[in-house]
Parts: C-alpha cells; sequence; structure tokens
C-alpha cells in the first residue's frame, strides 16, 4: 500500500511534503515533543513544525522529504538563505509569544518515503 502511496506523493509535491510533516509530527511525539504550531507564517517565512522537547526547548523544525533512499546532509538540505529566513521568522515568533527567554534550537528532519512499511527518518538536533 506505500508503494501506491509513493507513486501518488512522488507525483504532487505539495502532497509528498504534507506526508512528510505528517510523519515528522508522529515521530517527534513519540520523543515526548509537544506541537506549539504547524506552517508558521509571517512576511519573513515559514517554519514547518515548532515544537517543545521535554526540557522545555523550543525546537524550530524544517522538514524535508524525499522519494528516494539517498539521505541528503542536513546541512545540505537547507541552505544560507533558507537558515536565515528560519532565523527570521523564529525571531518574529518567540517576539511574538513571548517566548525569548526559552532555550531555542533548530532541527532539520529528513523522511524518505520508501516501498517498505514504514518511512525512514533522519532527525539532525540542532542542525544549525
Amino acid at each position: 500500500m506505500l508503494f501506491r502511496k509513493k507513486q501518488k506523493l512522488s507525483a504532487d509535491r505539495n502532497l509528498l511534503g504534507k506526508w512528510g510533516q505528517k510523519q515528522t509530527k508522529k515521530f517527534l511525539k513519540k520523543k515526548g515533543y509537544k506541537t506549539l504550531a504547524e506552517n508558521f507564517s509571517c512576511k519573513t517565512g515559514e517554519i514547518d513544525l515548532i515544537m517543545a522537547d521535554s526540557s522545555g526547548t523550543v525546537v524550530f523544525v524544517e522538514v524535508k522529504t524525499r522519494t528516494n533512499e539517498d539521505f541528503a546532509d542536513a546541512e545540505a538540505a537547507v541552505t544560507a538563505a533558507k537558515k536565515q529566513r528560519l532565523l527570521r521568522t523564529a525571531k518574529f515568533f518567540t517576539k511574538k509569544h513571548k517566548l525569548e527567554n526559552l532555550p531555542l534550537r533548530f532541527d532539520v528532519v529528513i523522511i524518505i518515503a520508501n516501498q517498505k512499511n514504514k518511512p525512514q527518518i533522519k532527525h539532525y538536533e540542532n542542525a544549525f
């Protein structure tokens, strides 16, 4: 069934991205994270997931979903320009929600939609 789903996902990048974000959210919740926001956007950019880990750190998560087995390096998956947009957007989010005094972290999660029973997930904590 995942194979047929993968064919549909690879044909629609938006659907693939949403699927990957859903898989990431489930994965992080199993690790004890709590969701603060999804698809947060403002004039400076967009952040896929904003979560809090068990220590109370606010984690800004960039999700990259792939359809092949080649894991991309987290640094290569998020360009310097993308990092700057994420930083500005995170700054706006923390100021808006009065979270400036909490510890912050940026993670990258790469999801591979493969033909096996479940997706492959690579979590890069504190990626930048």
